[in-house]
């Protein structure tokens, strides 16, 4: 079988954690991605332990990265995909290192019940057999995430496609 056609089929069928890409770098604080369950010890500053801090600044972090394409294994403005984005905003928001896939990430922190969401939050849905798709929490019930149809966008927990794939969310900060 055609190797293309190989990477596409897995793409579709897998979501976002099927990439294998090298850490994205970070300059700021150190090496990209780390072991399970490691951070940068700076963490989030006082301010942004605070909901509406945190909302505010994920909303200034959207705002940069909004329309910005999805690619598979991208990790930067000319395409992200779903767990690059999460990690980069991790970085780049709160100055803490998450490991690059989802599933690595599904494994953070701890378990948060749907109705205890606060911004900052990631959220994780099943989108098929094998894939896994990662949002992160900005408040009012919405998540900011890169979607393969739409690139780095907002999006509703409501809304029937997220609703119905729903699995669970991570509270790491």
């Amino acid at each position: 079988m055609n190797p293309l056609l190989v990477f596409l089929f897995l793409g579709v069928i897998t979501g976002c954690q099927a990439t294998a890409t090298a850490p994205v770098p970070d300059h700021r604080v150190g090496i990209g991605s780390m072991p399970r369950g490691a951070s940068s010890a700076q963490g989030p500053t006082p301010a942004l332990r605070r909901p509406q801090a945190v909302s505010h600044a994920l909303n200034g972090h959207f705002s940069s990265w909004r329309g910005v394409r999805h690619h598979y294994g991208g990790a930067s403005r000319r395409g992200v995909d779903c767990s690059a984005f999460v990690q980069l905003t991790y970085r780049d928001v709160f100055g803490v290192r998450i490991p690059r896939t989802t599933r690595e990430q599904s494994k953070l922190g701890k378990r948060v019940s749907k109705r205890e969401l606060a911004p900052g939050d990631l959220v994780f849905f099943k989108t098929g057999w094998f894939g896994k798709h990662v949002g992160v929490y900005a408040g009012s019930g919405t998540f900011i995430h890169a979607s393969e149809s739409k690139g780095v966008t907002r999006s509703s927990l409501q809304d029937h496609y997220w609703r119905k794939r729903y699995w669970k969310a991570r509270r790491i900060l």
